[in-house]
Order: structure tokens, then sequence, then C-alpha cells
């Protein structure tokens, strides 16, 4: 029977195995299973939204007005936009419970519980309202920044392992974080306003004049607008730092409080998480 003195609390001992054999610092062991499992989620989410998109029937893409074509209410959703819906869905309701008591606690948590609330409301609204296309699309260009951000991460984190610098990683790891920034801007700040809103707001109006929930979708489309702007000025002062030299070294994308990074040892009130680190809660 094992007892207490052979469990041990360090995080890199309670990581995932492939943690372990690339001996990963401590801090980067713990952040892997989240980037790990996020990659996989949205490479995959994003390839069929792609494939959809760009390899079948659906012009939503290059002709965003035709999401509105034929519309009617109660119509029926096609099964293979019916799957996307069914991922997303899942992995947002699943991601509210997350950043509330799995992931670390960043300074943008509070806005990133207020995304995922907000998508959530608009994946279960679109599809009850029967605007599917319009939610292809939005899946489409909000995805592939997401597969960026986690690889990047990944390479970050694996760039110092076994106590040495590994330049492949940090190279990669710099290349993306530039892929990243130029997608964020061009998907989601140049075609969803382009494409989707131009969709939801105008071309719903001339295809079906007296379309319901008009303003109750296009503010939620416009809230989740505001916060890419919001986290892409978070992005322009992260870059900002590198260029300035006021940081040194390429680190995890969405940096940590600085109360947290202090942090070494878990007070009395504090639970440990599943990924190794301490959260403070801030509401």
């Amino acid at each position: 029977m094992l007892g207490p003195q052979t469990l041990s609390r360090d995080p890199l001992q309670q990581s995932r195995p492939l943690a372990k054999r690339c001996r990963l610092q401590p801090r980067d062991a713990a952040r892997l299973p989240e980037s790990a499992w996020k990659l996989l989620f949205y490479l995959g989410c994003w390839s069929y939204c792609a494939y959809l998109l760009l390899g079948t029937r659906y012009p939503f893409f290059h002709d965003p007005p035709s999401v509105f074509y034929d519309w009617r209410s109660g119509m029926a959703v096609p099964w293979d936009i019916a799957a996307a819906y069914l991922l997303q869905g899942s992995f947002y309701c699943h991601s509210i419970y997350a950043t509330v008591y799995m992931d670390t606690w960043r300074k943008d948590s509070v806005v990133m519980l207020v995304h995922h609330v907000v998508t959530l409301v608009l994946i279960a609204s679109s599809y009850a309202f029967r605007y599917h296309n319009v939610g292809l699309l939005v899946f489409f260009l909000h995805d592939v920044s997401d597969v960026q951000l986690e690889f990047t991460k990944l390479n970050i984190y694996f760039k110092a392992r076994g106590g040495t610098y590994h330049r492949l990683h940090g190279l990669v790891a710099n290349l993306g974080c530039l892929s990243f920034c130029f997608c964020w801007f061009w998907f989601r700040l140049y075609w969803f306003p382009l494409k989707v809103l131009y969709a939801t707001c105008h071309s719903s109006l001339r295809s079906v004049p007296d379309i319901p929930y008009y303003f109750f979708f296009n503010t939620l489309l416009l809230i989740l607008t505001v916060m890419n702007i919001y986290w892409f000025l978070y992005i322009v002062a992260f870059a900002a730092k590198v260029l300035t030299g006021q940081m040194r070294e390429l680190e995890d994308l969405r940096e940590y409080d600085t109360l947290e990074a202090q942090t070494t040892k878990p007070c009395k009130a504090e639970k440990p998480l599943r990924n190794g680190l301490v959260k403070d809660k801030l509401f």
C-alpha cells in the first residue's frame, strides 16, 4: 500500500508522460497538457470546417451573402454542419468549466470567460434560429488563429527542454508568433467583418427583410468583434515588449499575473489544479 511519502507534489512528476520524457521545466510541463489538448481540438475542428467551406458545395466563404439564400424558419440543418456544431458546443461547455476550475488564471481570464459564454450562446442561438451557415463561417475564421497559438506555445515549452536551448523550437516559436499575429488580424479583424458582419447586418435584410432575432444575433457578433480587438491590442503590446527589448525571450503568449508568477507554494486556502499550478481566483 502506498504511503503519503511516496506521492510527489512536483508538477513535473504529475504531468503527462511526454513532458517527463522530454524533461521539460516544471512550469512548462504543467502548461503542456492544456496546450496539447487545445491544439488537437482546434486543428481537427478547423480542418473539418475548411473542408466543408472549401471542398464541398457550400459557397459561404466565397459568397458570404449566400448564407441567407433560401433561409426559412425551422429549416433542416445539414448533418455535416450539425456535427461541427456538436463539437464546438461541447468544447465551449467544457471551456467555461475549465477556465474557472482547471486552467491557470491569467490576466485576460475574465475576458476569456466572457468570450466562452458569448460563444456558447451564439452557438446555441444560431442553431436554434437556423443561422447555422453563419456559424460555420465563424468557426472557420476563428479557429485558425487558435491552432497557431497553441502550436507556438508548445514550441516555446520545448525550446528549453532538458536544461539546454533548442534552436529549432526557438525559431519555430518566433515564426509561429509572427504568423499568429498576422492571421489574427487577417481572419478575425479583416475577413470577419468583411464576410460575417456584412452578411448578418446587411445581406440578411436584403434576403429576408423581416428576419427574426436580427438585433440579438448581431449584438452578440459585435461583442465578439470587440473582444477580438481587445486581444489584438494585447498581442500588439506583447510584440512591442519583444521588439523594444523589455522581454528578452519569447515566453507564453498569454502572460501570467505577477502574483502567480511569484507563487512557489500554495497557501492553505488554495487548491492545486490538475495541471499542477495554483490559481488565485479574482472573482
